[in-house]
């Protein structure tokens, strides 16, 4: 059966277009689970997985282009399937208080049955843990294992030694490179540049590098190469219907 990734989307801030912002669809024997669901999310998901069958949701941070598809989930799961089992959700906090906003006069728990990041819990197949990242608000890094195997996603973060942790020795490490212009010379650091990606990658010993969260209007080959720099191992960029074995 099929261990894989693919992927949703790739954009940060707001996806390019015929693009999708972060959202990450992982296969596991059977066992589905969304890392992230940003603008435009939803019908690649449902273009991979036509019956809208989900078993987990992990959601790194609040900002809407890591979750504000998760808010159509809900409608699809509240008005389509309604009575049906809740969706186990782990997230920080933020994340239901942002969407209910939305539309306050729904109830959310409805759907979904809501476990909060950072925090280590058992998911299907997967051991999931939750590593808090410093970005503009509440990050969880989110790491899977299972089968010998460890998957780990950065969310959106600034450089720390966390992200050595998060992904050590992890089949692939999927992490931000958002390389907006000015962002390396803040002196509080909330988002990576690609090099940096391949430094954090090199350091936890990851055996492959997946960049994502591209600035609209970034050039991703030459993402790639500067990270290749740093990490000396495979580089691959995330690109919206990519499918990536995991294992293999």
């Amino acid at each position: 059966m099929q261990r894989q990734i693919t992927v949703l989307g790739s954009c940060g801030a707001f996806p390019e277009p015929g693009r999708a912002c972060s959202g990450f669809a992982v296969d596991w024997e059977g066992y589905r689970l969304v890392l992230d669901l940003g603008y435009a999310t939803l019908p690649r998901l449902l273009a991979h997985w036509p019956d809208g069958r989900v078993d987990a949701v992990a959601i790194t941070h609040e900002h809407p282009d890591h979750c504000v598809d998760l808010h159509g989930l809900f409608r699809m799961r509240l008005y389509g399937e309604a009575g049906g089992t809740r969706i186990p959700l782990y997230c920080p906090t933020g994340v239901l208080d942002r969407l209910q906003g939305l539309e306050p006069d729904v109830d959310l728990n409805a759907v979904f049955d809501v476990h909060p990041l950072p925090g280590a819990y058992r998911v299907g197949p997967f051991e999931l843990t939750g590593v808090p990242l410093p970005h503009y608000v509440p990050n969880a890094g989110i790491r899977l294992q299972a089968g010998g195997i460890a998957v780990a996603y950065s969310g959106d973060t600034g450089p720390a030694p966390g992200l050595a942790e998060l992904g050590r020795d992890s089949d692939l490490f999927i992490v931000e490179a958002t390389d907006r212009d000015g962002e390396a010379r803040q002196p509080a650091r909330n988002l990576m540049t690609s090099a940096e990606a391949g430094h954090w990658a090199r350091r936890a010993g990851a055996r492959r590098l997946m960049l994502t969260h591209f600035w609209p209007g970034n050039d991703r080959a030459a993402a790639a190469a500067a990270a290749r720099a740093e990490f000396g191992a495979t580089v691959l960029t995330a690109e919206e219907g990519l499918r990536v074995a995991l294992g293999s």
